[in-house]
């Protein structure tokens, strides 16, 4: 088997919050930076179901450095739009203390829809998160990789931790996102599929039963993506910098390639259930990385730190191939500093005051670019 690694693109999208820059509130935009940003930069902003959000999606980058350029010139854009149209612009899991009752729904075909089946559920899912895409050479392969690359989500997730408030509540969690998010359906870790088709008879089953309409609605943490050739990663918080997300998004692409060179030697990564993941992510989620996740292999607790350590040992074979291991340093800055939940609340922790937090999540967001 040839190891093509150049298969291995990336694809980034993260969703920002709107801030009013005097009262720090999340804000409506009505969509004008979305119109002005389209002019500019076509169909790479689009707007999401609240109109204080605003999402964006990168180019198929042929490697993290391209992801980079990509995320760095869409966040400098947004922030310059945003800016001339009277705003400021955020990147975090949750805003610290805007409540949802306030905030408007953007007044969209498919917005009223899942507001309609999904009620309060959907109108209180004021989150913002970030989503990787790897692409696969086929389907197959994205299949195989989906199911192997789902015990390292939890690792991921608790890096990417960002969103340790929840309308100006100090809520205990390193990423409370996540528990906005699970009143969803069809969310979370997924079951992992024998086979592709396994999986599109799933979503078949679904479509034919009215409880889907199409596969986009299945909100997991992974999936194979229904109409790409593509894994997408979706159980990280948005990070406050672009830094973070090219190392997350690095991350997730050597994982799969990592997985992909082990198949390759008729190696396979063993397969843990839902159940267990979940162990894992719930600790990710109300721990981030200070505290410990269950090694399955040796049954037994081990600090999130020495884990994620480990992680690198383990796709380090790949990263060269990928050229991604200058974005990977950034991990051990993470590792070393804290996430972007450790470093929201030493804010809060110095000044007692929300609204210095969210200043700093704001002076966050270009940092780097």
């Amino acid at each position: 088997m040839n190891l093509n690694y150049k298969t291995f693109t990336l694809g980034v999208e993260e969703e920002y919050m709107v801030l009013d820059p005097g009262s720090r509130e999340l804000k409506s935009h009505e969509q004008k930076i979305v119109q002005e940003g389209q002019k500019v930069i076509k169909d790479k902003v689009k707007a999401e179901m609240h109109q204080a959000v605003v999402e964006v999606g990168t180019d198929i980058c042929a490697d993290a450095d391209e992801a980079f350029a990509d995320v760095a010139n869409l966040r400098k854009t947004i922030h310059d739009i945003a800016k001339s149209l009277g705003f400021a612009m955020g990147a975090a899991g949750t805003h610290p203390f805007s409540h949802w009752e306030s905030q408007l729904i953007t007044d969209h075909a498919r917005y009223n829809e899942i507001v309609n089946e999904l009620q309060e559920a959907a109108r209180s899912n004021l989150i913002f998160g970030l989503h990787v895409h790897v692409g696969m050479e086929s389907r197959e392969m994205a299949n195989h990789i989906a199911n192997s690359t789902r015990y390292f989500l939890p690792h991921i997730y608790a890096l990417s931790a960002n969103s340790p408030f929840w309308e100006g509540r100090l809520t205990g969690y390193k990423s409370f996102r996540t528990k906005v998010f699970d009143k969803f359906p069809r969310t979370g870790i997924p079951e992992s599929f024998e086979s592709i088709e396994a999986y599109d008879n799933y979503v078949k089953l679904l479509i034919k039963t009215n409880c889907i309409d199409n596969a986009k609605k299945i909100w997991w943490d992974l999936r194979v993506h229904p109409f790409f050739n593509t894994v997408e990663f979706r159980i990280c918080d948005v990070p406050m910098t672009v830094d973070e997300t090219i190392a997350l998004a690095s991350l997730f692409q050597a994982i799969c390639a990592r997985i992909y060179m082990l198949r390759s030697k008729n190696l396979n990564f063993i397969q843990y259930s839902r159940a267990l993941i979940n162990e894992n992510k719930w600790r990710a989620s109300r721990y981030g990385i200070d505290g410990r996740l269950i090694d399955f292999g040796k049954e037994e607790e081990v600090n999130t730190r020495a884990l994620l350590y480990e992680l690198l040992e383990f796709i380090d074979p790949v990263v060269d191939h990928l050229g991604s291991r200058h974005r990977l340093a950034y991990v051990n800055k993470i590792l070393d500093s804290g996430t972007g939940a450790d470093r929201q609340l030493a804010v809060f922790d110095h000044t007692k005051n929300l609204v210095d937090v969210v200043d700093y999540i704001r002076s966050q967001y270009l940092q780097g670019v």
